[in-house]
C-alpha cells in the first residue's frame, strides 16, 4: 500500500519535464581551414539565477502538509557549457514529520544553450533510509546513464530519445515555450532508470489562488504512461499567463488523496 511519504515525493516531483575537419592526405588537395564556430546564444527564458518560489503543500485532511521550493540557484560553467543549477525541495511538517519523517531534493543541471539536462538527481530520506539516484545525459549519443546509491550500488545504461529531459527539467522548458489552448505535443522523459514520453495537454486559462495574489494561468495537464506516474491518477499544472510563466500551483491525485501545491512566494532576482 502506498502511504503519503511517497505521495509527498510524486507530488515535488511535479515541482519535481533539445562536424569535425578531416586531415589532408597524400595525394589529395589540403583540407580547407574549418569555419570559425558560431558564436552561440543561451535560449531565452523567463527565469534566471536567484529566482526562488515557495510553495504549500496540502494533502487530503491536512490543509497544509509540508512546504516545497523551486529554486535557480546559478547559472554556471558545466561540461563543457554553461547550465542553470536548479533544485527542488519538499518536506513534511513538523506535525506530519512525526508519522512520515521524509524529505526530498531534486537537482538538474539545465544546460543554457538547448534546455536539455547534462545530469539530475534526486535525494531521498524516508526515516532512516537514504538513497540517491543519478542520471547522466549524453544526448548526442541518446544514451544515458543511471545509478543508485542506497548501501549498494547499481547501475544501468539506456537508450534515449535525443531530446530527452528529466522530471524536473519538463518543468522549466515548458515555461520556456509559448502556449495556446488546445495545444497538444509530447516530450520525452528518461527518470528512474525508464525512458518514455508524456503527452501534454493544454487547456483554457483559469484564475488560481495564490500567495502573491489572483493570477491567470494555463491548465496543463501531462499524461505519463501508467506505469511511471508513481500510483498517480491524474496531475495537473498551472503556469502564469504572462512573461514570468510561474508554475502557480501543482496537482496529484494519488491513491491516498489529493496533493496540492500552490504558490506561496517569489523571491526577487538578483
Amino acid at each position: 500500500m502506498m502511504h503519503p511519504g511517497s505521495g509527498l515525493r510524486a507530488a515535488i516531483a511535479l515541482v519535481v519535464a533539445m562536424g569535425a575537419g578531416v586531415a589532408a592526405q597524400p595525394g589529395k588537395p589540403p583540407a580547407k581551414p574549418r569555419p570559425t564556430a558560431v558564436k552561440r546564444s543561451p535560449q531565452a527564458v523567463p527565469f534566471a539565477a536567484g529566482e526562488t518560489l515557495t510553495y504549500e503543500v496540502s494533502w487530503s485532511s491536512f490543509l497544509t502538509a509540508g512546504s516545497a521550493t523551486l529554486s535557480v540557484k546559478e547559472k554556471k560553467p558545466s561540461y563543457n557549457s554553461d547550465a542553470y543549477y536548479i533544485v527542488a525541495e519538499g518536506r513534511p511538517t513538523r506535525l506530519l514529520s512525526k508519522l512520515y519523517d521524509v524529505y526530498y531534493k531534486a537537482d538538474t543541471l539545465l544546460d543554457v544553450y538547448s534546455l536539455l539536462p547534462q545530469r539530475g538527481s534526486i535525494y531521498s530520506e524516508e526515516g532512516s533510509r537514504h538513497r540517491i539516484k543519478v542520471t547522466m545525459f549524453d544526448h548526442a549519443r541518446k544514451k544515458a546513464h543511471y545509478e543508485v546509491q542506497a548501501g549498494t550500488v547499481t547501475k544501468k545504461d539506456l537508450a534515449i530519445a535525443a531530446d530527452s529531459q528529466d522530471a524536473l527539467g519538463v518543468l522549466y522548458r515548458l515555461r520556456s515555450i509559448p502556449l495556446k489552448q488546445g495545444d497538444r505535443f509530447s516530450v520525452s522523459v528518461c527518470d528512474a532508470g525508464q525512458s518514455y514520453k508524456v503527452e501534454i495537454n493544454v487547456g483554457a486559462v483559469e484564475t488560481v489562488k495564490t500567495g502573491i495574489g489572483d493570477l491567470r494561468a494555463w491548465r496543463i495537464t501531462p499524461v505519463p504512461p501508467s506505469s511511471n506516474a508513481a500510483g498517480a491518477r491524474r496531475l495537473t499544472l498551472w503556469v502564469s499567463d504572462d512573461e514570468r510563466k510561474l508554475p502557480v500551483r501543482m496537482q496529484a491525485q494519488l491513491a491516498v488523496g489529493s496533493f496540492d501545491l500552490t504558490l506561496k512566494s517569489q523571491s526577487a532576482i538578483e
